[in-house]
């Protein structure tokens, strides 16, 4: 059984059609005996075929991906009855093109004038021609292709040549969709001079609406110049921010000087509705227009439509507009399956809600502080842009975060060339597909309000941080506009280059230290280390901050845990030298005390039978003599004070740990870099300084000099002298007599170094 119900449903739909479509049952051929040699072919060819069940569950298996890999969402979309029934389109479309000819032209005919009819009278485009498309701005240059063969007469028969004396211009809005203009001229063969972006309003009306007054003044430039103005593309909702051009003047301006006028954009949807806005109206009056009804009704799969007022059907097939193959006109099929199941009142009740969807967003972001609309009911999609231009990563970080608490509500995050980054609100893109409703949008307006105190908390402190890392020394401010925290920092150790901006192995060190000790303090704060921007060097990202943050604590609180971790990776690397120094002077002295005890012994006394009579008859008397390593101080010392009084010395005291106001006493409960709450004065300042006084206490008890002896013991002890023994005796550098049983000869007192 299948475990997606998408492809169950979609498997029963498919075997309905068949038998729908089939006038008979087919006839099963029998068994010839002539099967396909398998031989080495791998996977389900083995054998007499698989059924459809388990052909669907191959489908579904290579869909989703292997069991191993991270689960992921069974559906891009939302797909109901309605999608179902477009998708079902396709599949008739190829069980269709098996009818024979006449058949097929009658079907195919009806099929693409139905569909044409009911668009043109649901969205008032009165006795209009349509194109389907799979690309959607393949539409458009079509278009330009039937413009120019409509102003150039001699098109088809001398092709470019007419366009070298009397070159073709084609007007774009500089608020167009990226990378429309270089595609027309690819698709059309033009050079690109022949694009001219007309600029947007500047000082009066909206910065995103095409100056209809600097238009003119351009078609009557390029006029003077020999050009031929040929088309115009105008916008019914831009596609950065919705705004609708002022259609009804760039009508008049194109009939005037004979342009093509040709309108696209999202709010087209809203003419199937009673109430249409004037600008948006005007469009019914134009030459052309591009609709994607496809993500307007929540329709996978369903081409866009380019619907166009023409006479002359020669040139209509010339440019590509209508084609006389069946596969051309069967591509209207899904969207009239889709038409029909929706009806009149589906498609205006889902455009509709759309709509509503955008007020509602609307009216409730006028109750909350610090939110900007863009653009509002008019355009359809709600923008919002928090605060200034100066915010944007803030308002990237909002936006990202919306996204994600609220993924049914359908949210871009947009880069405005004049506003900054704003979030875009787009429900007749995104409703109908991704199902959003209004407790979407309540959900929406929640999670904006919530995340409100934090945004404006961090861009608060944002100058505080700033001023105390500059009055602190070893740390550099770092200035990164595009970090949403509340700034980020770099310490500079003693060695570091600051004219340089290569790579740093030993800031990478301490940094990398740093960010593993502020984040074990488990405070509300984020930390990352990255590069700071067009440098290699590491630096300290510092995440969003609540109000209550002390900035004072923790910027002292970094800088004093880079300094220790510096310190510390310092006095490692000095006490590495120390000690192989000091090994070195102990060899020294070693064998110096070596050479003196054979002086002061004789030469009988090391002969083994011979020393052992002497031994007995006259016991040499010596102390044991040897060489004590403090780490502290760094300096050799004798062990004599050792045997002599039974006690190491108290040696130098170690310096203190470096501390900051980070190891300042907290609340039950306070965590890190939070200021006191009110009342929290009223903490007795004898219990702290008594608790302090006690930790000072027991450092300075625990606190002794590590030591490492280094000890030349005599040659022959006497049987009944004592042998003292020290735990702080280390065998690695002690160089002992031989005992009087032993036979072997003494050693060199730096080859019995281990």
């Amino acid at each position: 059984q299948i475990a997606d119900p998408t492809l169950a449903e979609m498997g029963k739909n498919l075997k309905e059609a068949m038998k729908m479509l089939e006038d008979s049952q087919r006839r099963t051929e029998e068994e010839n005996g002539k099967k396909l040699i398998s031989g080495d072919i791998p996977g389900p060819l083995q054998g007499s075929g698989q059924d459809m069940v388990s052909i669907l569950q191959l489908v579904q298996n290579l869909m989703h991906g292997d069991e191993d890999e991270e689960p992921q969402s069974p559906r891009i979309q939302n797909i109901g009855e309605q999608g179902h029934m477009a998708l079902l389109g396709h599949s008739l479309g190829a069980y269709i093109s098996t009818l024979d000819k006449e058949k097929l032209r009658k079907l195919t005919t009806r099929i693409l004038s139905d569909t044409t009819l009911w668009l043109c009278r649901i969205f008032r485009y009165e006795n209009g021609c349509a194109y389907f498309h799979e690309e959607e701005r393949e539409g458009l240059a079509k278009i330009c292709r039937l413009a120019i063969h409509s102003r150039y007469e001699d098109f088809v028969v001398d092709g470019f040549n007419v366009l070298y004396n009397k070159k073709p211009v084609i007007y774009l809005s500089a608020a167009a969709r990226p990378g429309l203009g270089q595609y027309l001229c690819n698709q059309l063969g033009l050079p690109f001079p022949c694009l001219c972006r007309v600029p947007c309003n500047t000082m009066f009306g909206s910065q995103h609406q095409m100056d209809v007054a600097f238009l003119e003044k351009m078609i009557k430039d390029d006029i003077e110049r020999g050009r031929l103005p040929l088309l115009l593309v105008a916008n019914a909702g831009t596609a950065a921010v919705g705004h609708t051009d002022k259609i009804g003047r760039l009508k008049e301006l194109c009939e005037q000087y004979g342009i093509w006028l040709h309108v696209e954009g999202v709010n087209l949807a809203t003419l199937a509705l009673g109430y249409v806005s004037s600008s948006v109206l005007a469009a019914t009056k134009c030459d052309s227009m591009t609709m994607t009804p496809g993500p307007w009704l929540g329709l996978p799969a369903v081409p866009a439509v380019t619907l166009y007022k023409h006479d002359d059907p020669a040139l209509t097939l010339v440019a590509g507009l209508t084609s006389n193959k069946p596969a051309d006109k069967l591509r209207a099929l899904p969207l009239w399956l889709s038409l029909q199941y929706l009806g009149l009142d589906g498609i205006v009740e889902r455009i509709k809600h759309a709509c509503q969807l955008s007020q509602r967003l609307q009216e409730s972001l006028k109750k909350v502080n610090y939110i900007k609309i863009l653009w509002g009911w008019e355009g359809v999609s709600g923008q919002l842009c928090f605060w200034e231009h100066s915010c944007d990563a803030l308002n990237r970080w909002l936006g990202e975060q919306l996204k994600q608490l609220v993924p049914a509500s359908g949210l871009t995050v947009m880069d405005l060339e004049a506003e900054g980054t704003c979030v875009r609100f787009s429900p007749l893109m995104t409703a109908a597909v991704l199902g959003t409703r209004g407790e979407d949008v309540d959900q929406l307006v929640a999670c904006i309000e919530s995340k409100l105190p934090v945004l404006s908390s961090t861009l608060q402190l944002r100058e505080e941080f700033k001023q105390e890392v500059e009055a602190t020394a070893g740390l550099l401010y770092v200035d990164d506009p595009n970090w949403p925290g509340i700034g980020v920092v770099r310490y500079e150790h003693a060695n570091d280059d600051k004219s340089s901006l290569k790579s740093d192995p030993e800031g990478e060190k301490i940094h990398a230290g740093l960010l593993k000790k502020l984040n074990e303090l488990e405070s509300d704060l984020t930390f990352k280390i990255g590069p700071e921007y067009k440098s290699m060097k590491s630096c300290l990202y510092v995440g969003m901050a609540s109000e209550d943050m002390d900035v004072a604590e923790l910027v002292e609180t970094i800088a004093a845990t880079a300094r220790e971790i510096e310190e510390n990776s310092r006095l490692l690397e000095n006490m590495t030298e120390v000690v192989r120094k000091g090994i070195q002077e102990a060899q020294v002295e070693l064998q110096k005390a070596n050479e003196e005890r054979l002086l002061e012994e004789g030469v009988l006394r090391q002969i083994p039978v011979v020393g052992s009579v002497l031994n007995w008859f006259s016991p040499v008397q010596a102390l044991q003599k040897g060489r004590t390593f403090n780490l502290t101080a760094g300096s050799l010392e004798s062990t004599e004070p050792i045997y002599v009084y039974k006690a190491q010395g108290a040696g130098v005291t170690p310096p203190p740990t470096p501390s900051g106001s980070r190891t300042k006493q907290r609340l039950p409960g306070q965590k890190p870099f939070k200021r006191s709450l009110r009342g929290s004065d009223a903490l007795s300042e004898t219990s702290s300084a008594s608790h302090i006084e006690d930790l000072e206490k027991v450092e300075r008890l625990s606190g002794g000099p590590e030591q490492i002896t280094l000890e030349a013991s005599s040659t022959e002890g006497h049987p009944g002298a004592p042998s003292p023994q020290h735990a702080n005796q280390s065998e690695a550098f002690q160089k002992g007599a031989p005992h009087p049983e032993d036979d072997h000869p003494q050693v060199e007192g730096a080859e019995s170094l281990r």
